[in-house]
């Protein structure tokens, strides 16, 4: 048995939640990783799942063992990333986390780039809404939002965009263009989870001025009506694509669009407030070159395109 790959294969079970999620994540067959944590288990004379038809949890053994088996596998992979730095050539993979917007239209675009840079690298992309949840088990995370990170995380800020409004050059030709806040109430919103500038309800959004050196002015709160209201910003974006209605996007990833002519900024002296983009880390002594390479690399893309 190879026991460090097998100690691996627990690990990946573990956070994945199941064996078939874990067999996806390593590229195996579900066979090959109830055997390798079946063949662990018979090494430890212990049982380490409780394993039902529904669920999977952990026993009292497989729970101490998985936190100490953690900090074990770090100490190897960054002994091992460590000895790494001295080739020229980064190997292996880095394991980053994001949520769903960031990962598609600020990770995503920019792949090319990285794979150039770093051929034998392999980005290890997954996905969670609330990704600091589970950031101990990843080199990175990518996140968007006003977050209040705990201690034990540091946050690299990637940049800070306005979150403006926009709809496709159709839905203006057709409804008119808003020329003040209060127009927006002859308008067809899209509501997406809760963002700044908007209250609970997604019936009122409040505007501020978008130029920091304009002549104060209170903040606008104008009444909408949502016709669509959706947890994903992919839903929202091709509905305002299509011409349903208007909505608030980060300028970041509208930019491409507004440069084509898919879609028209609407009120461009207002937005609903601003969002940071931050790269987060576990606090560890030791930053592996491969983790330092990609948030190096985050931060030069960022620059890139604020």
């Amino acid at each position: 048995m190879d026991r460090l790959q097998s100690m691996r294969v627990f690990q990946r079970v573990v956070e994945e939640g199941s064996f078939t999620a874990a067999a996806r994540a390593l590229d195996m067959s579900p066979a090959v990783i109830t055997r390798l944590v079946a063949d662990l288990e018979q090494s430890l004379g212990t049982r380490l799942l409780h394993r039902t038809t529904r669920k999977l949890s952990l026993t009292e053994a497989g729970n101490e063992y998985g936190a100490r088996l953690h900090s074990i596998l770090q100490d190897i992979d960054e002994a091992e990333m460590a000895a790494a730095a001295h080739s020229k050539e980064l190997q292996g993979s880095v394991r980053v986390l994001s949520t769903p917007t960031m990962a598609s239209y600020f990770i995503a675009p920019n792949i090319a780039h990285w794979r150039e840079r770093h051929p034998k690298l392999m980005l290890d992309l997954s996905i969670d809404p609330q990704p600091l949840a589970r950031i101990e088990a990843f080199d990175l995370a990518v996140v968007a939002a006003d977050e209040d990170f705990d201690a034990n995380i540091v946050a690299r800020p990637l940049g800070t965009n306005n979150l403006i409004l926009c709809a496709s050059a159709d839905y203006v030709q057709r409804m008119g263009e808003p020329l003040a806040p209060d127009d927006l109430v002859r308008h067809d919103y899209l509501k997406p989870a809760l963002l700044p500038g908007q209250d609970q309800s997604g019936r009122k959004l409040r505007l501020e001025l978008s130029d920091p050196c304009s002549e104060a002015s209170d903040p606008e709160e104008v009444v909408v009506t949502p016709v669509l209201r959706t947890q994903s910003f992919d839903v929202m974006l091709r509905a305002g694509l299509n011409g349903i209605g208007f909505f608030a996007v980060s300028e970041l990833i509208a930019r491409p669009y507004l440069n084509c002519g898919q879609l028209i900024q609407l009120l461009p002296d207002w937005m609903l407030g601003r969002v940071t983009a931050y790269a987060a880390l576990p606090t560890r002594k030791f930053m592996p070159a491969k983790t330092r390479a990609f948030l190096d690399f985050l931060v030069e893309r960022a620059g890139a395109v604020n």
